[in-house]
């Protein structure tokens, strides 16, 4: 492994650019720690030239958002024969997709909040496309991270600029209801849950300026009953095997005081800075930063695309089976 010259993707194109940098500085200085080869790739147009230029051996993703965590940079590694950190290339537009996850995750029995996606197009359709869904409700970017682009809106004049806020982040906004509850994540490497963490903010959402700025308190483990956390990570569990998430991921959750937890969204390349939630899940557990970036690392993996041979099937067993 140690023989290995690992490339550790930070930057990227979008408005998660400074996170990323944060991400893959302490992913890099980890590995570096631990004796790996490590070269510090910025991502960005011309993506391929440079990892040839590196001479990577395997890609770290320390990516966020979109072209970073949407299956496009996983999709070159692909091509390219590199393996690299994280789910592969449907699960990673799968769930960056928020409203078409959304779907799947009705279809395995998840709840999650009642919504609709809207784009830029459709501005002027707002209030119609919102009908009874209520107030107060929650906008977003349907493609993004960290909580960038969210607001919580109380009226419908605040409405139509919030969704056109949110649309700047790649053209589609989800406006999902308001569900008042504890904020709850569940971390899963390797598709076997790792831990839980509850989060407690001074604001009615877990915002940009909370998550990265400070002012959020960590429970680990959250304040429910055992019986709660364990099916909340059951559920988590279910909508990572739903998307066909590989490595780690975070899963984020509401907990109502009366009512059932809803599903909000999962993560495939969860934040790696110090203030992160995976590494905080992690170290409660007894892994340190450098074992959890060893462990993601040892994950790294390209999708199988070989073609199997054909399992050898004699001519009476398919008559019986079609007779049958």
């Amino acid at each position: 492994m140690n023989q290995r010259r690992v490339g550790v993707l930070l930057g990227g194109w979008g408005e998660e650019k400074e996170i990323s940098m944060k991400t893959g500085e302490a992913i890099a200085s980890a590995l570096e720690k631990r004796g790996h080869a490590v070269t510090r790739v910025t991502a960005g147009p011309g993506l391929d030239q440079s990892l040839r230029q590196a001479g990577v051996d395997v890609a770290f993703l320390a990516l966020h958002g979109r072209m970073g965590e949407d299956g496009k940079v996983q999709g070159l590694l692909e091509v390219m024969g590199l393996p690299y950190t994280g789910s592969g290339v449907l699960a990673s537009a799968l769930a960056m997709n928020k409203g078409f996850a959304k779907k799947l995750f009705r279809q395995h029995n998840l709840a999650t909040p009642a919504g609709y996606v809207v784009g830029t197009a459709e501005l002027d359709e707002v209030e119609e496309l919102h009908c009874d869904l209520g107030f107060p409700c929650v906008v977003k970017p349907a493609s993004g991270g960290s909580s960038v682009g969210l607001s919580l809106v109380h009226t419908l004049e605040e409405l139509r600029p919030a969704v056109a806020s949110a649309c700047r982040y790649g053209g589609e906004a989800l406006v999902e209801r308001y569900v008042k509850g504890r904020e709850v994540t569940v971390a899963i490497l390797g598709g076997e849950v790792l831990g839980s963490c509850e989060i407690s903010s001074p604001s009615a959402t877990f915002d940009y300026t909370t998550k990265y700025e400070g002012g959020a308190r960590y429970h680990l483990p959250p304040r429910l009953s055992p019986t709660r956390t364990s099916n909340l990570e059951a559920m988590a569990l279910t909508a990572y095997r739903a998307l066909g998430c590989k490595g780690a991921a975070r899963i984020d959750f509401i907990c109502p005081d009366i009512g059932n937890e809803v599903l909000l969204e999962v993560n495939t390349l969860p934040g790696m800075t110090p203030s992160s939630l995976l590494p905080k899940i992690a170290k409660a557990r007894g892994l340190s930063f450098e074992d959890l970036c060893e462990k993601l690392l040892a994950l790294a993996e390209l999708e199988n695309v070989d073609v199997r041979p054909m399992p050898r099937v004699s001519a009476r067993v398919v008559v019986e089976r079609h007779a049958g």
